[in-house]
């Protein structure tokens, strides 16, 4: 999706549901779609719980937000950070929200952000909901953030498996190719990341669109097309079309 750097970005994280092992790399890939002009994090910070975020709020200059659990099996710091994201959005202070948690409850906030006419980017593990991820404008794994050293010593647990490639390739493509069966590829990527929030190269191995597209060379063909003298190349693309076999 097109990003705009100059968008203010509220940064509001569920401290009971992320990973403070990546904030670091959380909010360099936040500057990648604007300016983080409040970062939030909730939780009850008197917990031993939050011990690992704790180490990282005054370095990153994250204002910790104090929410005590009231009572056994309600997540108050839910509720903390929905009203917070109200007042926000209503004070007209920033262009849009970066919403971290694998949490589903905050699915509503997403949808009623967007409603608001703001965008939403979503930020959690591979097991956070589909629902949410769906919610948001776009939606980071936060797997991919991590350095190799903390992939390896992240603890292995069932996850969510990604979409299957091809059929998310080949429906883009059917949806933004010409009527000569070509595409480009801006026009692929920004079909990807409308119909599939989720949807990043970098789930996949590789940190590019168009690398990754060149891998499937076996049923996409690939062609560099200048518009003009000293124009850079665009780049296209179509269903690679299966060759007849020979008659013996």
């Amino acid at each position: 999706m097109a990003t705009n750097t100059n968008h203010k970005l509220a940064v509001l994280i569920d401290a009971d549901n992320a990973q403070a092992s990546v904030s670091r790399e959380l909010l360099a890939e936040v500057s990648r779609y604007g300016t983080a002009t409040i970062k939030r994090a909730y939780g009850d910070w008197t917990s031993s719980n939050l011990k690992s975020w704790k180490e990282v709020l005054h370095a990153l200059a994250i204002q910790p937000i104090q929410q005590f659990s009231y009572t056994t099996g309600k997540n108050a710091t839910d509720s903390a950070l929905i009203i917070d994201a109200m007042d926000v959005l209503h004070s007209g202070r920033v262009d849009g929200f970066c919403l971290v948690s694998s949490d589903s409850d905050f699915t509503r906030l997403a949808t009623r952000i967007r409603e608001a006419g703001l965008v939403v980017y979503g930020f959690g593990e591979r097991k956070t909901p589909e629902p949410f991820v769906a919610a948001c404008d776009k939606f980071v794994y936060t797997e991919i953030l991590r350095s190799p050293a903390e992939e390896a010593k992240a603890s292995p647990e069932p996850v969510a498996e990604l979409p299957k490639l091809k059929p998310m390739l080949l429906n883009a493509l059917n949806a933004t190719a010409r009527e000569d069966g070509w595409a480009t590829l801006a026009a692929l990527g920004g079909q990807l990341n409308r119909s599939n929030p989720s949807f990043d190269p970098r789930n996949y191995g590789v940190a590019k669109l168009g690398e990754l597209i060149r891998q499937q060379a076996a049923y996409l063909e690939v062609k560099e097309v200048k518009s003009g003298d000293g124009d850079a190349a665009q780049t296209h693309l179509h269903v690679r079309r299966k060759v007849p076999a020979q008659k013996a």
